[in-house]
């Protein structure tokens, strides 16, 4: 299913929510469409509304600031991109760089992502005692960065063209 970016009225972004969310909110004027997908529209009987990637909420609703974003899983994955911190191939599972059961939490920096094989011949050792070597660091993600990393942008790679502000 499809993710769309949710907007604040100041344009700043909140969340991401399914496709079927976004039109809701569009049908029901609480949002209007930024940015659609090129070529894809919703019809109905008295419907016609382009499939959104970006909304943008007619109200401005107050958010509490959040300084870190929430750990997940889920996260850890998509912030590897999907790939293995020791092997580089594709990662399905979620590494403790210092085990649990010697002290070590679900943190940004203590988890990585990593294939079944490596994760499963690490397994109750920190790297250094299995021998094996991280490809690259963990590292902890701003709450912007993971909002654009759930929706496969990298602010690294540099932003689409749709979101790049004007000059």
């Amino acid at each position: 299913m499809r993710e769309t970016l949710v907007l604040n009225a100041s344009f700043e972004p909140l969340s991401t929510v399914s496709l079927r969310r976004a039109v809701v909110l569009v049908m029901q004027d609480k949002a209007v469409v930024e940015h659609a997908h090129p070529g894809l529209r919703i019809r109905a009987a008295s419907v016609d509304v382009p499939v959104p990637q970006v909304i943008r909420l007619s109200r401005y609703v107050r958010v509490p600031f959040r300084k870190r974003a929430p750990w997940s899983r889920r996260g850890v994955l998509v912030r590897d991109q999907h790939r293995c911190a020791y092997c580089g191939r594709r990662a399905t599972t979620v590494d403790h760089v210092v085990p649990r059961s010697h002290g070590g939490g679900d943190t940004w920096l203590n988890t990585v992502a990593s294939c079944a094989e490596d994760n499963h011949r690490k397994a109750d050792r920190t790297p250094e005692q299995a021998g094996m070597q991280l490809l690259r660091r963990p590292f902890e993600p701003t709450p912007a960065d993971a909002l654009l990393s759930t929706l496969g942008v990298s602010v690294r790679e540099g932003l689409p063209e749709w979101m790049a502000l004007p000059a």
